[in-house]
């Protein structure tokens, strides 16, 4: 079975929903760029850039990749001394966050190879990272959606995508709990609805 196209999910729920009309109006097809990272590199840098602003945390991330000579793997991280990590930038937090991550992908708690991945649904994806130290639900949902590039993912936690729904659909901003339930009429492509609710942030 083809998978469905960004635009095309864009299209089809045009189609079902009014807000999300205006939207697509508004600010045209979704811009899903496809990575050019590896999964793990994704998932160092999205820790690295947890809770810093963008310069600092570029900074640190650009250190780290110089200190890995350009080879962010699993065994390349593990490899380097601590020092180095803190030399880097990375905080003592951080540094046990991406040292767990690479042992948990060696060890095969955290699957990142394709063929795995394809096998996995969504929350499987997010119940193996979560196991990682300094990888909540959050941080796992943006890896679906960003990296994997996913088509349902619906990250009710993200304050984002909670204003934004406000503003779109013209209702007080939802809470957590109360965004679950307003996702479903928008399956099997919430993902495309979360990237309007960025944008909604941004137009309205």
């Amino acid at each position: 079975m083809p998978r469905t196209s960004p635009r095309a999910a864009a299209e089809e729920l045009s189609g079902r929903d009014p807000a999300l009309a205006r939207l697509v109006q508004l600010v045209g097809p979704p811009q899903v760029r496809p990575s050019h990272q590896t999964h793990f590199a994704a998932l160092v840098r999205s820790v690295v850039y947890q809770q810093l602003a963008g310069a600092a945390a570029n900074a640190i991330h650009g250190r780290l990749v110089a200190a890995l000579d350009g080879d962010v793997s699993p065994d390349a991280l593990l490899a380097l001394a601590p020092e180095t990590l803190r030399a880097a930038g990375l905080s003592a937090n951080k540094s046990a966050s991406v040292r767990d991550l690479a042992a948990k992908v060696l060890d095969g708690t955290v699957v990142l190879e394709r063929r795995g991945l394809a096998r996995e649904s969504d929350e499987e994806v997010i119940g193996r990272l979560s196991t990682v130290r300094g990888i909540g639900r959050w941080t796992a949902q943006m890896f679906l959606l960003f990296q994997l590039r996913r088509l349902d993912v619906w990250p009710t936690g993200d304050l984002g995508v909670r204003r934004g729904y406000g503003l779109a659909w013209g209702v007080p901003m939802p809470t957590e709990r109360e965004l679950g339930p307003l996702g479903e009429p928008l399956r099997p492509y919430r993902s495309i609805a979360a990237w309007y609710c960025w944008r909604a942030c941004e137009v309205y």
